[in-house]
């Protein structure tokens, strides 16, 4: 695709005409990521449209002009002893003698014009890093073609009538080819796992890729496999993009590192220790320690060298190999301090917007975390008017999140790291992604303990057992919440204590009714006595759904609804708790024999639990309607749409009831 956008340059002009009569010259801009094959396409087009440009065709690479100087052009360089000899190069060829040569850069551009006005020629500048040498090298004959290659994408040059082609990192189909070409086909077709994450692992690029085949050529007892593993490693992933003690991964990317001044090539190394792979403006700033404006600054430079690519919602992401570089970089350039004081940054940082968001959803929900200093004189972005919902950006920041919980631990950054994991529950509560919520709470709970925080690590091993439950391992849960008991009572929290009943409540519901009810109605009483209204609201849902589970649905029915109206009467009311005790109405009025009210009920508690993204409980009470509808001579009209839409729910969770809900809904 991009050598059928390049045979159109110099070919014709907007109308069609043929290339005999082109009036304008033909100025390309060929901008990629470093690695990704600029120069050699530019060069096979060359060679390919020789024809086209009877008058010849001049090569400037600016990059071997830069290493003869000895000097680097930095970001925005480019107008100076570089150029200049470059223009003088063309002139030599085009046979101009040194001795006529004009000593300034003005000077030599007007001749270069005047030699090239009656020329229809093609210049290939290859490795540019300033509008200025194009422009001082912009022949003046008719039909004449530049073709620019650079990792910035030289946007001014559209003042000059340039047009950009973006050269992107090969597809994984288009790197398989290329390995296969390179070092056997059988050697990929045996091992196409392997083969695919190589490919992966290079981010496309072909200089990376035609390393790893030449790896693979070399070493015949070097598998795909074991290749792949070297590469996963993001420590050695450039040594071992290396031949012979040569890498051409590393040159080129240092090429484009060296255009940086010092203060932003700070800033690259800086981002490059960042957990997680990708991040937005304000999180860029806490990395660097800086103000969002030199941020953004930094951001928009390594975008415009293709060294950053920019994400949806204005998010950033290294290409894979550049980060790689630039962890490399700050390894060797920064103190061993530094990548501790970026995670740190960015633990604060996303510790601050987690609390807020945790905050917008439920203000009065039991934390153990006292927040309240470092949330303190800070703006709530939740709170503000058009201000993002707190759910949608947890959900948007869930990979980032994690990344930044892991790299707590290996930084021993243990308080900050459980007081995350707390807050970001929130999310978990409503979108069930089980595997991270798992891992956040295991996280956490291990940070407290590291920290001696017997309250947090009660709080966190109670929340645990509910991913455990959900993932089915029971015997795993009940552990959890026999030391979550314990670190209760230790840390002598008489409303922790209460919540660590309540989850082991919801434990015992499946296993021994009479036993929940009894952990529901202590819970009750603790919180009662602590003056904690909603949690002994929640306890005695939970306890009316253990009475109807024991065969009390009468009982049920009475307590539910005095849940229900309890957590309704608080001063912040808690719709989305209300909204599980109006399916639980709804279940115990079916157990009573009084379905034509359950179901309105039980379907009025879908669309709250929807509209408040509790999708979780919003399935549960989906699947019992779904139950109710396969009754013989029951109405079956929305059966359908249920199990689609609680298949759909439990699939985004993990959950191992996905392939179940498949089989029922395939049987409908």
């Amino acid at each position: 695709m991009e050598i059928a956008d390049l045979s159109g340059a110099g070919a014709s002009d907007t109308t069609g005409a043929d290339v005999a009569t082109v009036s304008h010259v033909d100025v390309r801009v060929l901008a990629g990521p470093p690695g990704v094959g600029k120069s050699a396409l530019a060069r096979h087009w060359a060679h390919t449209m020789r024809e086209r440009f009877p008058d010849g065709r001049l090569y400037v690479d600016f990059a071997a002009l830069r290493a003869r100087a000895g000097v680097d052009a930095g970001v925005g360089g480019g107008g100076g002893a570089d150029v200049t000899e470059a223009v003088g190069h063309c002139l030599r060829s085009l046979g101009v003698d040194d001795a006529l040569l004009p000593p300034s850069l003005a000077e030599r551009t007007a001749l270069f014009r005047s030699r090239t006005s009656a020329l229809r020629m093609l210049l290939v500048l290859d490795d540019v890093t300033a509008p200025a040498q194009v422009r001082a090298l912009i022949p003046q004959g008719p039909g004449s073609a530049v073709l620019a290659t650079s990792t910035a994408r030289l946007g001014e040059l559209a003042l000059d009538g340039a047009r950009p082609l973006s050269l992107e990192p090969l597809t994984q189909d288009a790197a398989l080819l290329l390995l296969a070409d390179r070092c056997g086909e059988e050697r990929v077709a045996a091992d196409p796992d392997a083969a695919r994450r190589v490919a992966d692992l290079c981010s496309g690029l072909p200089v990376a890729l035609q390393v790893a085949a030449a790896r693979l050529v070399n070493d015949r007892r070097l598998t795909l496999g074991a290749l792949a593993a070297e590469l996963d490693d993001d420590k050695s992933r450039l040594p071992a993009l290396s031949v012979g003690g040569e890498s051409p991964v590393t040159a080129v990317l240092d090429a484009s590192y060296r255009q940086l001044t010092p203060e932003l090539a700070r800033g690259y190394r800086l981002l490059g220790l960042l957990p997680g792979h990708c991040f937005d403006t304000a999180t860029a700033a806490a990395a660097l320690g800086s103000d969002v404006g030199a941020a953004q600054l930094l951001l928009d430079v390594l975008e415009d060298m293709s060294l950053l690519e920019t994400a949806e919602d204005r998010r950033y992401r290294f290409h894979g190999l550049v980060r790689a570089h630039a962890r490399a970089r700050a390894s060797a350039e920064e103190p061993e301090s530094a990548e501790q004081d970026v995670v740190r940054r960015v633990l604060t940082h996303y510790l601050v917007l987690t609390a807020f968001a945790d905050r917008s959803v439920r203000a009065d929900r039991t934390r153990v975390a006292d927040l309240r200093p470092l949330l303190e004189g800070r703006a709530d972005p939740f709170a503000a008017r058009g201000g993002p919902g707190p759910l949608e950006w947890l959900e948007a920041e869930r990979a980032n999140i994690m990344a930044v919980l892991r790299a707590a631990g290996a930084h021993r950054l243990h308080t900050q790291g459980w007081q995350l994991a707390e807050s970001f529950t929130v999310l978990f509560l409503h979108h069930r992604h089980l595997g991270d919520w798992r891992e956040s709470l295991e996280l956490g709970a291990r940070y407290a303990q590291a920290a001696v925080a017997p309250a947090a690590e009660a709080r966190l091993r109670s929340l645990l057992s509910r991913p455990l439950m959900d993932l089915g391992e029971h015997e795993r849960a009940d552990r959890e919440l026999t030391a979550a008991l314990a670190c209760a009572e230790v840390a002598g929290d008489t409303v922790l204590l209460a919540s660590a009943l309540e989850f082991s409540g919801r434990y015992w519901d499946r296993f021994d009714p009479a036993r929940a009810i009894a952990a529901y109605e202590r819970s009750m009483e603790l919180n009662a006595r602590a003056g904690e209204a909603r949690g002994a609201a929640i306890a005695a849902f939970f306890l009316g759904r253990a009475q109807d589970a024991n065969g009390e649905p009468a009982q049920a029915l009475a307590t539910l609804r005095r849940a229900r109206a309890d957590l309704l009467a608080l001063p912040d009311p808690d719709h989305r708790m209300a909204a599980r005790a109006h399916a639980a109405l709804g279940r115990a009025l079916d157990h009573l024999g009084r379905t034509e009210e359950a179901v309105p009920a039980l379907r009025e508690a879908a669309r709250a639990l929807r509209e408040r993204e509790a999708y979780a409980y919003e399935a549960e009470a989906l699947l019992d309607l779904a139950a109710l509808a396969e009754r013989p001579g029951a109405d079956r009209s929305r059966l359908r749409e249920d199990l689609a839409r609680a298949l759909a729910i439990h699939e985004e969770m993990g959950s191992p009831r996905a392939e179940e809900l498949r089989e029922r809904l395939r049987a409908v």
